[in-house]
């Protein structure tokens, strides 16, 4: 018999259930589910409107607003995928990234000849990537068997710790004045230094990093690091290696940060102890949190806001005052939206749906 004339016997005789009036729902062919869209008119118009901006800012603007957010914003990315998805709070992020910038300008070229091996960029990036990727990983292998506040301690011992290695030691980090001169290679004939050219670099690896990160999220890894985020034990009982995901997260982690790392040194032209020191290992996790640590997208504009307002508010404030305008901003955020200002953003699209009467919001950022 055929599979129409099985599913038409069973639907004509088992119809109903012979005790109580329970009907059985007539047998249909499984549909196959539409394929959703990862593409959403709200990616376009962002997308869009960063392609448009260095063509209507100032190279002013353009390089030290758009490309110096995308730097900062990549690095926090890092951050937000370890805490965010992974529940691991590091502030040895900005070390990673300090870790890619002196292997850049260690075995590249630099103002300081008599340390920098000269050696060619493509070598020199790929070794500080690989480095910096290995330094993550062990950071996060000293401390993937603490939880919560020990996991912050050890990972800002680990960051403290790099900072006065480098205060100190000449012959390899060159103390206090660190490495000069460090710029990116001229490729077909295109100098990346100046403003358009950096601005468009630095935006294309912003965007391999965040759609590797939405990628990774959808994969098994993402999925299972998710999980062991949520119930480690659970997850151990099922035959997840817990402590395996949580290093190589940090590992991953570690790769977006040292990438990073390398547009940041490129942006700065140099890289010293200050550039990987306390103040920035505590402005990494400012920035996350004021984006938003749910979504790949808040990591950017947290880095939009900080920078702003790191640029601007000298015009308002004196400059030694410019932390404390960042304190306000940050404790507002996390008084009024603990989910920064991407939670902000959907609470208020979620109340005007609510009056507009629809069931569902539109546009929601995903």
């Amino acid at each position: 018999m055929s599979t129409a004339a099985w599913r038409n016997a069973i639907n004509a005789g088992a119809g109903r259930l012979a005790m109580g009036k329970v009907v059985v729902a007539p047998l249909q062919e499984a549909k196959p589910r539409a394929i959703q869209n990862p593409v959403r008119l709200h990616h376009v118009v962002v997308l869009a409107a960063l392609l448009v901006f260095p063509w209507v800012a100032s190279p002013f603007v353009t390089f030290q607003i758009g490309a110096q957010s995308l730097a900062l914003g990549l690095i926090a990315l890092s951050l937000t995928f370890l805490g965010g998805y992974g529940g691991m709070i590091s502030l040895a992020q900005m070390t990673v990234a300090g870790i890619a910038g002196y292997m850049v300008g260690i075995f590249g070229t630099s103002g300081t000849a008599e340390i920098s091996l000269g050696w060619p960029w493509w070598l020199g990036v790929a070794l500080a990537l690989a480095i910096a990727t290995l330094a993550g990983a062990f950071i996060g292998w000293l401390s993937v068997r603490t939880e919560g506040i020990y996991t912050i301690m050890i990972t800002l011992a680990v960051g403290v710790a790099f900072y006065y290695l480098c205060l100190q030691n000449y012959s390899v980090f060159n103390v206090f004045q660190g490495f000069q001169q460090v710029h990116p290679p001229k490729l077909f004939g295109i100098n990346w230094r100046d403003p358009l050219p950096f601005y468009h670099l630095v935006l294309f690896w912003s965007l391999a990093g965040y759609f590797f990160v939405k990628y990774l999220l959808r994969a098994p890894f993402g999925i299972a690091l998710q999980g062991i985020r949520d119930n480690p034990r659970r997850m151990n009982a099922l035959g997840f290696h817990v402590t395996a995901h949580r290093v190589a997260a940090y590992a991953v982690a570690g790769f977006i940060a040292a990438v990073g790392g390398v547009l940041l040194v490129w942006y700065n032209g140099l890289i010293t102890p200050n550039s990987a020191g306390t103040s920035w290992l505590i402005n990494i996790l400012i920035i996350a949190v004021l984006g938003g640590m749910r979504h790949p997208m808040g990591p950017f504009i947290g880095a939009i806001v900080f920078v702003l307002l790191q640029t601007f508010a000298i015009d308002l404030i004196d400059r030694e005052r410019f932390n404390l305008v960042i304190g306000g901003v940050f404790l507002a955020i996390v008084l009024f939206s603990p989910d920064g200002l991407l939670g902000l953003w959907a609470a208020l699209q979620a109340r005007f749906t609510r009056r507009s009467g629809f069931s569902t919001p539109i546009g929601g950022i995903r």
